[in-house]
């Protein structure tokens, strides 16, 4: 078993979750109103997207690529009216009185709701099938065991950078009274919402 393909899925998990964008927003808002626990569930739902990504370019799945791709428009419309209900919804948001409700009413929301999200970006299949070419990892008869083994380097590369994220952006949480984490809200809801409405326009556009 050559360790270099788990450190290189590691690498390309990293770098594909690092970039701030709709998902890094959600979960540091989470972290900040919910909890890190909110926040790093968040950060698995998008994990283990790039992880069915990360496989469908390991194992050279490109039935699954080309379909993804050839439905882009409806994906990025689906993912763009979800970010702009999540953006709203989260700009109308109320702080918690206490972080126990969050724990117990919202984790499989919160994982849902970014694993959905990143689902619906076929642009992360491009993004993997390019970094996958261009580290000469994709092969038209691939080894079951190093793409596995490369698959799960990417899923917790991927977990780190979110465990990271949530921990360090608890270390800040307590300094936030109830009027600062209001603003939270609004500033992080405008933020995502724009994110949906550029899909949308992207879609229009393209």
């Amino acid at each position: 078993m050559d360790i270099s393909f788990f450190l290189r899925g590691l690498i390309i998990g990293l770098s594909i979750a690092a970039p701030v964008g709709p998902i890094g927003i959600l979960c540091i808002r989470r972290t900040l109103a919910e909890g890190r626990l909110s926040g790093f569930v968040s950060g698995l739902g998008a994990a283990t997207a790039d992880g069915f990504y990360g496989s469908v370019a390991a194992f050279g799945l490109t039935f699954i690529s080309n379909f993804l791709v050839s439905q882009q428009f409806w994906f990025r419309l689906v993912g763009g009216i979800f970010l702009l209900y999540l953006g709203i919804k989260t700009f109308l948001a109320k702080p918690k009185e206490g972080p126990a409700l969050a724990i117990h009413r919202g984790l499989l929301n919160a994982y849902g709701s970014t694993l959905l999200l990143t689902l619906t970006n076929p642009i992360t299949i491009l993004s993997f099938a390019a970094i996958f070419a261009g580290l000469g990892l994709v092969s038209t008869d691939p080894n079951y065991l190093t793409a596995g083994i490369t698959v799960i380097g990417v899923f917790l590369g991927s977990s780190c950078w979110w465990f990271l994220l949530s921990g360090g952006v608890t270390l800040f949480r307590n300094r936030f009274k109830p009027s600062g984490l209001l603003w939270i809200n609004r500033i992080s809801g405008l933020i995502i919402a724009a994110f949906g409405l550029l899909a949308l326009v992207g879609i229009i556009f393209s």
